[in-house]
């Protein structure tokens, strides 16, 4: 019962993120500059990993990844994990992601 509840809740934030990633990803990526050192890119994991794994959960992941990004950061093939990390809370978002 309280999945179909936050189901329900989850719907407008995840599909309103999916429309804002994919306007970046036609419009401002394009003189922000594709270089990416991951693949798949940080808003093609975004995007995935939130419909995936929902808003909350996925906009965390994304936001480590984004982090990773960095210089100095990771890079090579990272894709959306299958299963949420066992330790991973709602009120403990910074769990959902890896910052290293």
């Amino acid at each position: 019962m309280i999945a179909r509840f936050w189901a329900v809740i989850d719907f407008p934030f995840k599909w309103a993120a999916y429309i804002l990633i994919q306007a970046y990803r036609y419009t401002l990526s394009a003189f922000v500059g594709r270089n990416c050192r991951h693949l798949p890119t940080c808003s093609e994991f975004t995007r995935d990993a939130i419909l995936k794994h929902g808003f909350w959960p996925g906009g965390w992941m994304g936001a480590a990844r984004i982090w990773r990004c960095r210089p100095r950061g990771t890079h090579g093939y990272d894709p959306v994990p299958d299963a949420l990390p066992d330790r991973a809370l709602w009120y403990l978002p910074w769990r959902y992601g890896r910052w290293r």
